[in-house]
């Protein structure tokens, strides 16, 4: 019963996100600043005492949204701009734009015209694979740093920024190693529970979810591997709002063993070093982990990254659950498919609305490549 209730907790939270959150700041009284990206330094906002989360669109229609992005938007980006226009993020104080596609960008815009709520643009570099590139991202952080310690009267000493990097590495040292304890044995948790798990760190109070994940994994711990034969699947894409899809793999006798999502690993993949120059510490976790496609390092990078994955986690087959519109990610795939091909690993793609529900086409396919494996 233990473990049911532990995840019960996560489950609660990754279902009713913009509840949770308006509980905790009511408890609480937290300033909430929500984010559109991985790429929030997520560090610098603890260390002011406010409550970083990331911003999950839940709107099923986009009629106010639809008023300012064209219908054939990314509606990840037309959720967002729904729910701050709805009113569903009335609880929202702030929100951070982290520059990374286009169509974020362009968000960023309309948002601090429509929408209620301080705002900071946090101008990455394209090209992360530079020395100038490495010095002009120090650079915006330190002007993201005082741009919210003037914003919300407080200063960020390094003493707090060195507390709240530790608790940012904890954390993800406890979702790599609960992928890990997947990894090896995927029968100890479901797919769609995992995802939960990770929806539900995003926006929960960072010192509570500690705890939370940490009594998750004691109790993982302890679970005997099965030895099961099933086929290994790693999912790769943006973001996945369809738990459903784990169900579907998992009921054909497979699993989704790792995964390379903004939803996933993106978030917590790679640890911050404790360097003199903390700013160049956090800068420097940005550069080196899984690059987003938005990001300029090559679709060799981005091959190497997953043929990595698909060895270290002995994948069978690869599922592309790509946003419809976002062109980051559907520009890399005809190089990457190639790569797959040469490798002999299996794949497909398919594409999706945040917002709509698995049809049966989709089910069809990938039940087809499940039935071939």
């Amino acid at each position: 019963m233990k473990k049911e209730n532990n995840l019960q907790v996560f489950r609660d939270i990754a279902r009713e996100p913009y509840a949770y959150l308006r509980q905790l700041k009511q408890k609480t009284g937290k300033v909430m600043v929500g984010s559109t990206c991985t790429y929030t330094p997520e560090e610098i906002l603890l260390a002011a005492g406010l409550h970083p989360f990331r911003i999950f669109a839940q709107s099923k229609e986009f009629s106010l949204a639809d008023a300012h992005l064209q219908a054939y938007g990314c509606s990840m980006v037309r959720g967002m701009l729904e729910d701050g226009l709805s009113g569903d993020l009335d609880f929202l104080d702030a929100v951070v734009f982290p520059h990374a596609c286009d169509s974020i960008q362009r968000l960023s815009d309309i948002w601090r015209l429509n929408v209620k709520s301080l705002h900071f643009d946090v101008l990455l570099p394209v090209k992360l694979d530079s020395e100038l590139s490495k010095s002009y991202f120090v650079k915006v952080l330190g002007r993201f740093k005082k741009e919210v310690e003037e914003a919300f009267s407080v200063e960020i000493s390094d003493a707090n920024l060195r507390k709240s990097i530790a608790l940012m590495n904890r954390l993800r040292t406890l979702l790599s190693t609960l992928y890990e304890l997947r990894s090896q044995s995927p029968e100890i948790i479901g797919g769609s529970d995992l995802t939960a798990v990770v929806k539900a760190v995003m926006v929960m109070d960072k010192e509570e979810a500690e705890k939370q994940l940490q009594a998750l994994v004691d109790v993982l711990k302890q679970k005997q591997p099965s030895g099961s034969a099933k086929k290994r699947i790693l999912i790769s894409g943006s973001v996945c709002s369809h738990p459903d899809i784990y169900h579907i793999i998992e009921n054909k006798n497979a699993v989704v063993v790792w995964d390379d999502l903004c939803s996933g690993t993106r978030y917590f993949e790679g640890l911050i070093e404790q360097e003199e120059d903390l700013m160049a510490a956090i800068a420097h976790r940005f550069t080196e982990r899984y690059v987003c496609p938005a990001k300029h390092l090559g679709v060799k990078f981005q091959m190497e990254n997953l043929k990595k994955l698909i060895l270290e986690h002995r994948v069978d087959a690869v599922l592309f659950m790509l946003l419809k519109f976002c062109e980051p990610f559907s520009f890399d795939f005809p190089d990457i498919k190639n790569e797959l091909e040469k490798m002999g690993v299996r794949y497909i793609m398919v594409e999706m609305d945040q917002h709509n529900k698995i049809d049966e086409q989709m089910r069809t396919r990938i039940d087809t490549l499940l039935e071939i494996l």
